[in-house]
């Protein structure tokens, strides 16, 4: 519910006031940080969305994209929105809105709808209706932006039946996008950034070649390329990272579906453990199980695969396999998912990475952080502050307020964790991933 988002979200920030004591004349900027493709329209009006937003995991646009696929726009949309053509992005989540939501179509040709990502929707409601736009690095995730020109794409809009009139204006990620009025004091919105590019600042990784991975609902993996796009031969998306004071950063990113989802199926769905935090040392525990293998793909793989019908599997279980086997290989799955990102983006980019810095939830299971570094034969290092993608809007609406002693903050680690598997044993791990792939796409 587009409307419960916004709520929650004042909530929050009232009760951040609140609790610190502190005047609303206090706060110099707000900064958005967004999950990327989640889909909202509504009416301009009214303010009241058509349809409950439909979220980056909802696979009901297959068919959408498989049209597309037939009528010839998978290497236009390779070439110009640096993106595979798949439901997960935003597009074809709008086009289903349209064609299912009675009236939307012509509300939409009419001028009367706007669409947005939960960027957009929270700056619409906090600047009550005066600002529709969004960044670059949002934008770039909704398969109808060309990263080249920073524009809408008039022939994909067009390709998909969606008015130009319906999108929001696209600003660099550290820009004035609005004000928010709190106790009428108004309040600048000056950072804005998707999850993970804001991730990819909050982790500074301000050069050409420097990389981190987020391991939350899902696990996303982005290296800075520089201000030249780099397009990827190995199933990996070209996005924009950021764009500050006239200059555009571009990523190669790798998208894993799921990660911490099938921890919480886990919890939730088969009740292996009340706390999430218990998986590590069920990993521990568990019994040597070196055929079984977890392959989570609840809703499709992802890099470097993109294979939008695949079904997960469980490889290898034996009357020996309980809870904490399949909670280790499942942990596994993780990490081997992000291994398969890690080698096509080295081999794209012909950068070898010696560290990955890491942030999100899961990455504070020890479990899962020693065995990716085994996997990867890299030092993995995890800050203190494992919420980078907060951290990184922080920095860009300081950047645009000009508190550069703000932003110049360095992130401190907290654990670097240190390869430890001999590499035979690593071949010998790896090759049953490898294999457990080969058989679900087969």
């Amino acid at each position: 519910n587009p409307l419960e988002i916004w709520e929650v979200q004042m909530e929050v920030l009232y009760g951040l006031i609140e609790e610190n004591n502190i005047e609303s004349t206090q706060i110099v900027g707000i900064g958005i940080t967004n999950q990327r493709e989640t889909t909202v329209v509504w009416d301009k009006k009214t303010g009241e969305p058509v349809y409950n937003a439909i979220v980056w995991q909802d696979k009901r646009t297959v068919d959408y994209c498989i049209d597309l696929e037939k009528r010839g726009f998978k290497d236009y949309i390779r070439q110009n929105t640096g993106l595979v053509l798949d439901a997960y992005f935003s597009g074809t989540k709008v086009q289903w809105i349209l064609d299912h939501v009675q009236g939307a179509r012509e509300k939409a040709e009419s001028g009367e709808l706007l669409f947005g990502t939960i960027d957009t929707w929270l700056i619409w409601k906090m600047t009550e209706g005066k600002s529709h736009v969004t960044d670059f690095s949002n934008a770039s995730r909704t398969m109808i932006f060309n990263i080249m020109d920073l524009q809408w794409d008039k022939k994909l809009l067009e390709a998909m039946h969606i008015p130009l009139s319906m999108m929001p204006s696209v600003y660099p990620s550290s820009h004035l996008f609005g004000h928010c009025l709190i106790e009428d004091h108004p309040i600048p919105i000056c950072g804005v950034a998707g999850d993970q590019q804001a991730a990819l600042f909050g982790q500074q990784c301000f050069n050409k070649g420097e990389a981190k991975n987020t391991y939350g609902t899902g696990c996303f993996m982005l290296m800075n390329t520089g201000e030249v796009p780099i397009r990827s031969q190995r199933g990996l998306l070209t996005t924009v990272a950021w764009g500050i004071e006239g200059k555009v950063t571009y990523a190669l990113e790798g998208s894993v579906f799921i990660a911490g989802a099938a921890v919480q199926w886990l919890r939730d769905g088969l009740g292996f453990f009340k706390e999430s935090q218990e998986t590590a040392q069920m990993a521990l525990e568990a019994k040597e199980a070196e055929s079984l293998v977890v392959v989570p793909t609840f809703s499709g793989l992802g890099s470097p695969y993109w294979d939008m019908h695949i079904k997960g599997a469980i490889f290898g279980i034996t009357r020996d396999t309980g809870k904490n086997e399949i909670t280790k290989a499942t942990l596994n799955a993780i990490a081997f998912q992000s291994k398969d990102v890690l080698e096509s983006m080295e081999a794209d980019s012909g950068i070898a990475l010696t560290k990955l810095l890491v942030d999100g939830g899961a990455c504070s299971n020890a479990y899962l952080m020693q065995f990716q570094s085994d996997i990867l034969n890299v030092e993995v290092h995890r800050p203190a502050n494992i919420e980078s993608t907060a951290f990184g809007v922080y920095l860009l609406a300081a950047l645009h307020l000009n508190h550069w002693e703000i932003s110049q903050k360095q992130q401190s680690i907290e654990r670097v964790f240190s390869p430890q598997m001999s590499e035979e044993q690593r071949q010998n791990t790896v090759s049953k991933w490898d294999e457990a792939i080969r058989k679900l796409r087969n």
